[in-house]
């Protein structure tokens, strides 16, 4: 029923912006072409007791975009090319395939060509509908991302409606396929079919700004229907000036997740954010406490979330353990625009304390530091991150040096 619901809304959506977007297109200035083109080059290492990786990829998106009134149509291809390829591209087995390599760690950067977006898109007034092959980023996209660490985009086949009124939101898509950061030679993990809800509905009262959010996800492929899941929760966050210089900043989400769709399994877990944070001048600091739950030897799982953004940059909780993840971390930041040729300079430190959520398991412990500006237009980056493990995974040391240019 959610499902029908969720496609006769977008329905309703579409057919009444066409109506308005229609007579303005009518009238609308002459073909508008905008190029996009954008490249980034990354040296990753990866430092494990039984296994290493040194990975050198480029890769490269070019595409364009047609505009005419309120009408356009994207179109933008993807590659991405190993230059040093001693690393294993998938975390997970695939016999036979070139780029499977279990001798070395693992870097999810296959070399990979394919159709990034194919998308058409219709403004009218405060409302957005947008149809095709599209990046989908969703609040912080703890739930809902594109994976932009990576260098393969993960997109989405779907229609989404955006609409916006005085200080409310309204976001609400149906998706039939995640593609994966994992490429054409992933085999089945190339894209997941399924049937796919994201809504949410935001507003803000005076220095609160929430939004209530729901996620339906069932996936089709049989080894990964466990991922089924709906997600139901809501998220506050304010910002509270101090002074000219200083100000807080709080956040806090909720959410309950259990089985869905054709996931076989039985559970009910809560999820729980809570961040509080402080900026005086170039310098901010926050600390915070985030927990997957996990009931019947199920933890709340987040496979379509940017999850490099979460959980420290090892990238070690990927999936949330069967016990559940509770992670408490502290961050310092400085931000500098003082630098005119490097302007801006940006530096963090980050710790992070991982525990069960289930038990009293200690999973281990982790630092995280980058420093990052821009030489004209091109940004560089170099991060480190070492995970020291306890009772979940392997000691894990990541280095990554970048440089990322795009046409603006």
């Amino acid at each position: 029923m959610a499902l029908d619901l969720t496609k006769a809304v977008l329905g309703a959506l579409l057919l009444s912006w066409s109506g308005v977007g229609a007579a303005q297109a009518a009238n609308s200035e002459k073909l508008k072409i905008k190029p996009l083109l954008e490249s980034r080059l990354r040296f990753e290492n990866v430092d494990q007791p039984s296994a290493d990786a040194d990975a050198l990829t480029l890769r490269i998106r070019a595409g364009a975009e047609a505009m005419i009134g309120n009408l356009s149509f994207l179109a933008e291809a993807e590659g991405t090319a190993a230059l040093v390829n001693n690393y294993n591209a998938f975390p997970f087995a695939l016999p036979g395939e070139r780029q499977w390599r279990p001798e070395h760690s693992v870097v999810a950067d296959p070399q990979n060509i394919e159709l990034n977006r194919l998308q058409l898109q219709y403004k009218a007034g405060k409302g957005t509908v947008t149809l095709g092959r599209q990046r989908i980023n969703l609040d912080d996209q703890r739930w809902v991302g594109s994976v932009g660490w990576r260098q393969n985009e993960q997109t989405f086949d779907a229609l989404r409606g955006e609409l916006k009124s005085g200080p409310s939101s309204l976001d609400l898509t149906y998706a039939i396929k995640q593609r994966t950061i994992f490429g054409s030679d992933a085999g089945p993990r190339t894209a997941y079919d399924g049937d796919f809800i994201f809504a949410g509905a935001g507003s803000k009262v005076g220095p609160v700004q929430g939004k209530v959010f729901a996620y339906l996800l069932d996936y089709d492929e049989s080894f990964f229907v466990a991922n089924s899941s709906q997600t139901y929760g809501l998220f506050l966050s304010t910002s509270i000036p101090v002074t000219a210089d200083a100000k807080f900043n709080l956040r806090a989400s909720y959410a309950r997740q259990s089985d869905y769709g054709k996931n076989p399994f039985n559970y009910s877990a809560d999820y729980w954010s809570l961040d509080a944070g402080a900026t005086l001048k170039e310098f901010s600091f926050n600390g915070g406490w985030e927990k997957l739950g996990s009931d019947n030897g199920r933890a709340v799982q987040t496979p379509m979330a940017t999850l490099h953004k979460f959980n420290g940059w090892a990238d070690v909780f990927l999936t949330t353990p069967p016990g559940g993840l509770q992670d408490s971390y502290v961050t310092l930041s400085y931000k500098s625009e003082k630098i005119p040729a490097i302007k801006p300079l940006v530096a963090t430190l980050s710790y992070h304390r991982f525990d069960s959520d289930a038990g009293n398991s200690k999973y281990g412990t982790e630092w995280d530091t980058s420093l990052g500006f821009n030489v004209g237009r091109v940004a560089l980056l170099a991060k480190w991150a070492d995970y020291n493990a306890n009772n979940y995974g392997v000691d894990t040391r990541k280095l990554w040096l970048q440089a990322e240019w795009a046409l603006k």
